[in-house]
């Protein structure tokens, strides 16, 4: 019986969790609902990029670099291209500045919903560069 009772506990305790964890985490996931998240990736480098919010107007974009083991990617500088895919109306080149918290951001006004094409070139070097382009969505 003790085994029993013993179980219960753990399962009770376990399920709890569960129940606290998710009311703890539910504001957090609803207010990222509106990102736009892609990863890109090359020989060289990859980058996790998130627009925020994922539609038209005014967007902070955010990129973080590794390496292709995965390890945090230290660049001399990073530059973000956006062209609009239904126009191929191209902004103009962002510099991206560089965060304290070793990511990358770009704050820009993407003025109409739909397909645009993310451009990045990543000076890993003064002599190595990485360009790397991916499609996004804007709702």
């Amino acid at each position: 019986m003790t085994l029993r009772r013993s179980l219960k506990a753990f399962a009770s305790a376990i399920v709890g969790a569960i129940v606290w964890t998710s009311a703890a985490t539910a504001p957090t996931a609803a207010a990222t609902d509106d990102d736009f998240f892609t990863h890109l990736h090359t020989e060289k480098a990859m980058a996790n990029v998130t627009v925020s919010p994922g539609r038209a107007g005014p967007v902070d974009i955010t990129i973080q670099l590794e390496t292709v083991d995965e390890r945090p990617l230290t660049a001399k500088a990073v530059s973000v291209t956006l062209a609009d895919m239904q126009t191929g109306n191209r902004l103009q080149s962002v510099e991206a500045a560089h965060g304290s918290d070793d990511d990358w951001h770009v704050k820009v006004s993407m003025l109409t919903p739909g397909k645009w094409m993310l451009g990045l070139g990543i000076a890993i070097s003064d002599a190595d560069h990485v360009s790397v382009e991916s499609p996004i969505l804007i709702k």
